[in-house]
């Protein structure tokens, strides 16, 4: 936890935070939607049920305050009476401020990605853990590669990958996996469906794993024997664009220039329309989170962000193309954390 990247505003005195990732992320308790922290710059405060009485002091790095919400928020006031109090605007409902103000004396001020801005830049222990979660991703990988065939069908590989990852000690899937085959490659979110994959198609498989909280995520599309020739130059120049932007990743690049890297080289080859996403965002606790790759982020590169470069192609009626990489920045680039081949395959 990068406690010393925490700024709270000066009209503030603490934060409530309220949001399950932001809660896990400061106090390790694993249960954070049953939970809350306040923060103040000495330190946090984590406030949850009777069910945690045991879990939460044995996880916690924080203090552990057991309270009862059944009884409304008046728990708060102690730890708030006169205080300046953020709370998470973006997480918190309106019913849940109305509340608050009604329980306590605080002044409530809303705030926005306070810890989450904390969050981008990830400890050597972070780290760890996504570099398990993606090493338990391309294991993966090469075992869905045996079942990948004409006559397969999207859902069932997707669930053969969930269960073979579990059962090597994956805490869950990192997201709704993708299996999208032929035509449906051409669906960015394509998750897997009853579509039965035939010969001569692509197909995309967006994946992850999460170990210890921590998720990964990796996209490799797949030829299913011989296809048509856009097939193959689609996929060709996703991949350029995909290793530009590799080649360019570095401490000080501006999230939005390293977009345009890999914008440039699919638009160059006809097909700047047909790449529909940003090229990329941070991964850790969530699965999109800070900082974003998109045309108008005003994000830069710093050591210890995890982030994926994901360019990809999308033609109706025809298929598409998402080839993704995750990597560590590093004070002189970039480390790969997701190893599995990205080049042509065919199966």
């Amino acid at each position: 936890m990068n406690v010393n990247r925490i700024e709270l505003p000066q009209s503030t005195d603490a934060l409530l935070v309220t949001k399950p990732e932001n809660v896990r992320y400061l106090s390790g308790f694993t249960a954070p939607e049953d939970a809350w922290v306040l923060w103040r710059p000495e330190g946090g405060l984590l406030l949850t049920d009777a069910r945690y009485a045991e879990q939460a002091p044995a996880e916690s790095r924080l203090p552990v305050e057991i309270v009862n919400p059944r009884e409304g928020r008046g728990f708060l006031e102690p730890h708030v009476r006169g205080l300046r109090v953020g709370y998470e605007a973006g997480h918190l409902p309106c019913a849940e401020l109305e509340r608050l103000g009604e329980a306590t004396t605080a002044r409530w001020q809303a705030t926005a990605g306070i810890v989450e801005k904390a969050r981008t830049v990830k400890t050597s222990e972070e780290i760890a853990r996504i570099r398990a979660a993606a090493e338990l991703a391309d294991r993966g990988f090469a075992f869905v590669l045996e079942l990948l065939r004409a006559g397969a069908r999207e859902r069932d590989l997707a669930l053969e990958l969930e269960f073979w990852l579990r059962k090597q000690g994956a805490e869950g899937p990192a997201f709704d996996f993708i299996v999208a085959s032929g035509p449906r490659g051409a669906l960015p979110h394509g998750v897997a469906s009853d579509k039965v994959i035939e010969a001569g198609e692509l197909v995309t498989l967006d994946f992850g794993a999460i170990v210890g909280g921590y998720r990964s995520d990796m996209t490799r599309t797949v030829a299913v024997g011989s296809v048509a020739p856009e097939l193959r130059r689609i996929f060709d120049v996703t991949l350029a664009a995909l290793e530009a932007a590799l080649e360019a990743a570095r401490p000080g690049v501006r999230a939005r220039e390293l977009d345009a890297v890999a914008r440039g080289v699919i638009e160059e080859a006809g097909y700047g329309e047909r790449f529909v996403h940003s090229l990329g965002h941070g991964v850790g606790l969530e699965i999109h989170e800070a900082p974003f790759l998109h045309r108008s982020s005003e994000d830069v590169l710093e050591p210890g962000m995890v982030v994926t470069l994901e360019p990809g192609i999308y033609v109706p009626g025809v298929g598409g193309v998402r080839i993704e990489e995750l990597v560590v920045v590093t004070a002189s680039g970039i480390v790969l954390l997701s190893h599995s081949p990205r080049s042509w395959t065919e199966v």
